[in-house]
């Protein structure tokens, strides 16, 4: 038996919290179904918090992180579908709020729902919910399936952090490496290479040329370190400041996609994101050529985003999708020639989640591959340039040693 924390309510849209004892997480829910109570949520142990805020555009407070934002779509969807109404259903969701400013969001969502807004209305306030989520809710309300579209909703947003979870993991290990590297060598020429400077001062330019290099790298690092630092930042701050511009934007996002391998990489992801959202985009009775231009708006990277764009004028001009999409993006071929077959079949929804779940898959297999590359050569860097500075010392020190007999 193990524990289980529960987050519930009661028809009458009382909240409870508490824990129960069951063998698994399906009879923990059971257990609190046949007590009457509507099951939010049921988790081992305690719940996490999410630490990422992102801003309302009300006063600038800090909202929703993702894991709220998950937790309030899914959290809506269940209660909706037990068959509270939706501004009892928002009451209850502020009550039971894990963060203050989350619950005051939620309030104020409830209270636009009470003065007679519509629910997509009353989101497109906050930024927490973008144009995606937005639209999204408007669909399920003029199609009247607002439940469901929520539950799609959660089920999207849980697959698009699982890939942005998998991506950030997987190169957690690398940027220690290359973070190990770093250290190591301003370590070795700080604080080693100089312990030699004054055992080699008499031997002048009768030292071999690597050693004069690392000596003075040594000595650069130590004397001028406030003057790198200097660089470093004001390249940072005006590599920020270029990135802010569009056209600097888009030769970046252009370099990414022909690098090889991480370029790949981007392009799968970003190839899954697209068919992912405009899948259920089109399932939740949104147009074609509306849910084109918001999947395109979602893709993180601006050549991607600008080709969607191009692509969703000419759909409207009456094109197919598969035709523009071949014409002004860069998906791969296999990509486009399932949109294709989805359009001629009649199944484009269902052949966009069949593009997402075969690139998603590609994306795995991807990092697997460039992990595979990435650490050995880290490794294969962090000892070249170690030993080079060893070997360099050492030379000079054989050098000593003949000089002294």
């Amino acid at each position: 038996m193990a524990t289980y924390s529960y987050r519930a309510v009661s028809a009458q849209g009382e909240s409870h919290e508490g824990t129960v004892e069951a063998s698994s997480e399906t009879e923990a829910g059971r257990m609190i179904s046949d007590a009457g109570l509507i099951v939010l949520s049921v988790q081992a142990g305690g719940a996490a918090r999410s630490k990422r805020p992102v801003r309302s555009r009300r006063r600038g407070r800090q909202t929703f992180g993702e894991k709220e934002l998950l937790l309030f779509t899914r959290e809506l969807a269940v209660l909706l579908r037990a068959g509270l109404p939706l501004d009892g259903a928002l009451s209850v969701l502020g009550q039971v709020a894990s963060e203050p400013a989350v619950a005051t969001v939620v309030t104020e969502v409830r209270d636009a729902v009470r003065g007679g807004r519509p629910l997509s209305r009353a989101l497109d306030e906050h930024e927490a919910f973008g144009r995606f989520y937005v639209n999204m809710v408007r669909a399920g309300e003029a199609g009247g399936v607002l439940d469901e579209v929520l539950g799609r909703l959660a089920e999207h947003l849980e697959r698009s952090r699982a890939l942005r979870e998998t991506v950030v993991s997987a190169l957690i290990y690398p940027a220690i490496l290359l973070g190990v590297a770093l250290i190591s060598v301003v370590v070795l020429l700080v604080f080693v290479v100089p312990q030699f400077s004054d055992l080699f001062a008499d031997m002048g330019k009768a030292l071999p040329l690597p050693t004069r290099v690392v000596i003075a790298a040594g000595e650069i690092l130590t004397g001028y370190w406030w003057l790198l630092a200097g660089i470093v930042i004001a390249a940072v701050i005006t590599g920020r400041r270029m990135l802010q511009r569009p056209e600097v934007q888009r030769k970046a996002d252009q370099w990414v996609l022909g690098l090889p391998l991480f370029g790949e990489l981007v392009l799968k992801a970003e190839t899954t994101r697209f068919s992912r959202t405009f899948s259920t985009l089109l399932r939740s009775g949104v147009s074609v050529s509306e849910a084109l231009s918001i999947a395109g708006a979602t893709a993180s990277n601006r050549v991607i985003e600008a080709s969607v764009a191009a692509a969703a004028e000419e759909v409207r001009r009456g094109r197919r999708i598969s035709d523009v999409l071949r014409e002004t993006s860069p998906f791969p071929p296999l990509a486009l020639h399932l949109v294709r077959v989805g359009e001629e079949s009649g199944d484009l929804e269902g052949m966009l989640e069949q593009v997402a779940e075969i690139f998603d898959g590609e994306v795995q297999a991807t990092i697997k591959r460039l992990l595979a590359i990435l650490e050995p050569a880290l490794i294969l860097g962090l000892g070249v340039v170690i030993a080079g500075i060893i070997i360099s010392i050492l030379i000079a020190i054989l050098g000593v040693n003949e000089l002294a007999f």
